[in-house]
């Protein structure tokens, strides 16, 4: 399968978001980020007015004074482009959003979950999926920063175990039903979250490393591409089949692929 690339808008990061399923349907996702707070909710409804099916909200919890990280989706790894930049917080501006406009779906691009309480997220998610009417999809990966992980009070190792645990711990506890977790991370007795979302929350995964892609296949309901050229698009989407080929995987899988 080859996607077809969303056109660029007045600057504007956009997505093509297509199933591989119910007959490979392509919509379009409007992306903003580190923009004035003041423009997030007339850009959302503009975008809403326009007839896109959905918009991206990014997460960034802090910024360090001082780093030897790199950032994995610039050519030189430089990500000073990122200072002083504003980012509202993922759920809170999705919230807004989803109050000032009735059709648009929000999916947060991407949400850093192991950082995160597993159960605090699951409650967010659920919460805010119920009052948008289902218009709430969980886009998540994994920081490639330490610091992030060091200023929340998390190991930076055996992070990709951690997700694995968080998304399952979500997953579970987003259905309104008693669930209970015992994991390497994480030990949860039997509980429940309600008001839980009337139909499924979609989890979503971003990366485009092999173990990333891997992920997104076993243990959710769509890809997120971070971009890049067409042809490496087309490598991930190849793996994509394949690994679902190997799980006889034939349910709803989203593809968000991103046009610069």
């Amino acid at each position: 399968m080859r996607l077809a690339s969303a056109t660029k808008l007045e600057s504007v990061l956009v997505f093509g978001t297509c199933s591989l399923s119910r007959g490979r349907s392509m919509r379009f996702t409007y992306a903003e980020a580190m923009t004035n707070p003041d423009y997030y909710i007339p850009l959302a409804q503009a975008a809403e007015a326009a007839g896109f099916h959905s918009i991206t909200v990014a997460d960034s919890i802090a910024y360090p004074a001082e780093s030897d990280s790199k950032y994995p989706y610039t050519a030189d790894g430089n990500r000073e482009f990122l200072d002083g930049k504003p980012f509202i917080e993922t759920f809170v501006l999705s919230a807004a959003i989803a109050a000032a406009t009735t059709t648009l779906r929000l999916t947060p691009f991407v949400l850093k979950l192991p950082i995160r309480p597993p159960v605090l997220v699951a409650k967010q998610a659920s919460s805010l999926a119920r009052l948008s009417n289902n218009r709430f999809a969980l886009g998540v990966g994994i920081s490639p920063w330490p610091e992030d992980f060091e200023i929340m009070g998390v190991p930076f190792e055996k992070r990709g175990k951690r997700i694995d645990e968080c998304i399952e711990i979500v997953r579970g506890l987003s259905t309104g039903e008693y669930f209970e977790y015992h994991g390497e991370f994480y030990d949860i007795p039997k509980i429940k979250l309600t008001p839980a979302p009337t139909e499924p929350l979609p989890i979503l995964l971003g990366g485009h490393s092999d173990a990333a892609l891997r992920r997104a296949v076993r243990l959710c309901d769509g890809w997120m591409h971070a971009g890049g050229n067409a042809e490496e698009l087309d490598k991930y989407l190849a793996r994509i089949n394949e690994l679902r080929a190997e799980r006889d995987h034939k349910g709803d899988f989203e593809i968000h692929a991103v046009s610069y």
